[in-house]
């Protein structure tokens, strides 16, 4: 903990340098006996002194060490709501709702959950969530194509879903809920916020190879970073998905030698990404010149436990990220300061991300003055809202979409600790990123907008 808060001051006698550079029904399998109390109009209404959240994180698989980050920031946000601990970001959130005891005059307690990364075993552990322990709000993820499932889930069983993190257009584009929102960025945002940086970098001639994970972010990625380069100039002269169980991408890496790319997009997340960038620097791909220029990697969406893993051969690569660490604004230094003495490291995106959302849930149900989801949908719809990181930020009522400004990182060159791995080098102001509810990247496969839907309350 020690090196840590030693970093920290650091940090803070370097800030003014690194701000001015950085600048419906219910559905029939859940039992009557997990419906809320007809009385009181909505699901898992509650009945004593506690309030019941469900946090539901992959604790197993390739993104298990956001999972990590995400349960502790959620637990840091308990404390906070309970009024344990310094409050974190709650004195500096614009909104004054929150009192620090509990949500409501009720006691925040929560129950966890295994996503495992899949679909299927992130619905059965929501389910168990909302039936056997009566979560009133499920959150949590690190996959989108586990945000869509859930998100759906909670949407049948009328309980609010707050989602963590998911990049994927789709989690608020095609497949958005009445019930779900999400503070999280997406993939046209990242693409809007990097390509200008790459054309300025990489020069407009570039040509460029994706490997891409095989599910909904990842298409998402591929095509927003596709559109967003190609607009600027770039040839995309191939694009490959790969297996999100895949751990080794040397097979996958070799084709990409003889295929005249100058550039590999790695629209990977995670364990995929550390493996797949390894891989790509094991066969010299940074050693190269193709076309008369030095061959280039790009990471679209980076977080700092990626960077961690993936050591030296994140150095110089450009990507985007919802939040950093690094940030010098008041709430962001609340939250890395609350995490850092608690855990004795700062807290990834997935963890700053998470524990907003949760504060995000509870301020609404203050605001509304009920569980109810109709109440909570209601308040937050709309609401714009400052001091927890990133600055002004709008939860847009037609997608239930955040809105805000969008960092643009690259490895550093020479870190000064193992935290210290990513650079802020771009702000982009929430303006360039912000796109029409009706953009054809947030439309389903026949080209329709799907509207957000009414709520559920689930009696």
């Amino acid at each position: 903990m020690s090196n840590f808060k030693d970093f920290t001051r650091r940090r803070v006698i370097k800030s003014g340098a690194a701000a001015a550079a950085a600048a419906s029904a219910t559905p029939y399998f859940f039992t009557n006996a997990a419906l809320a109390d007809a009385h009181a109009g909505y699901r898992n209404a509650p009945q004593g002194d506690t309030v019941t959240l469900g946090f539901n994180v992959p604790q197993s698989g390739p993104y298990a060490d956001e999972g990590a980050d995400e349960l502790r920031a959620y637990e840091l946000a308990v404390e906070h709501l309970n009024g344990e601990g310094d409050a974190g970001m709650m004195p500096t959130f614009s909104s004054k709702a929150l009192k620090g005891n509990g949500i409501l005059g009720k006691k925040v307690v929560y129950v966890t959950g295994d996503t495992q990364t899949k679909s299927d075993a992130a619905r059965a552990s929501a389910r168990s969530m909302i039936e056997k322990d009566g979560a009133v709000m499920i959150t949590g993820g690190s996959s989108s194509g586990v945000a869509v499932a859930v998100q759906a889930l909670c949407q049948e069983a009328g309980i609010i879903f707050m989602a963590g993190l998911t990049h994927s257009n789709d989690t608020t584009g095609k497949d958005k809920k009445a019930n779900g929102f999400r503070h999280f960025f997406n993939s046209y945002m990242s693409g809007a916020a990097l390509a200008p940086v790459l054309a300025k970098n990489y020069g407009n001639d570039r040509k460029a190879y994706h490997l891409t994970a095989d599910y909904n972010w990842g298409y998402t990625t591929e095509q927003a970073v596709k559109e967003s380069t190609e607009a600027l100039g770039w040839e995309t002269v191939a694009a490959v998905k790969t297996p999100l169980t895949q751990t080794d991408f040397s097979a996958y890496i070799a084709p990409v030698l003889q295929s005249g790319a100058d550039t590999l997009v790695l629209n990977h997340y995670g364990g995929n990404m550390v493996n797949s960038l390894t891989n790509a620097v094991q066969f010299g791909l940074r050693d190269k010149q193709v076309n008369g220029k030095d061959f280039q990697i790009v990471v679209p969406l980076y977080s700092r436990l990626m960077a961690k893993g993936a050591g030296a051969n994140v150095k110089g690569i450009f990507g985007s990220t919802n939040w950093h660490w690094s940030l010098t604004d008041e709430g962001s230094k609340a939250f890395v300061k609350s995490f850092g003495t608690k855990y004795g490291f700062p807290p990834s995106q997935a963890a700053h991300t998470c524990y907003v959302q949760t504060l995000l849930y509870a301020d609404a149900c203050e605001r509304a003055g009920t569980f109810n989801p109709c109440g909570v949908v209601e308040a937050l719809e709309g609401f714009e809202f400052d001091g927890l990181g990133n600055g002004k930020t709008l939860y847009r009522a037609e997608d239930h979409q955040c809105f805000k400004d969008v960092l643009v990182v690259k490895g550093k060159e020479n870190p000064d600790s193992d935290f210290d791995l990513l650079e802020v080098v771009e702000v982009t102001p929430v303006d360039q990123v912000t796109y029409a509810p009706d953009h054809p990247q947030m439309r389903d496969g026949d080209g329709n907008v799907v509207p957000v839907g009414t709520c559920n309350p689930g009696a």
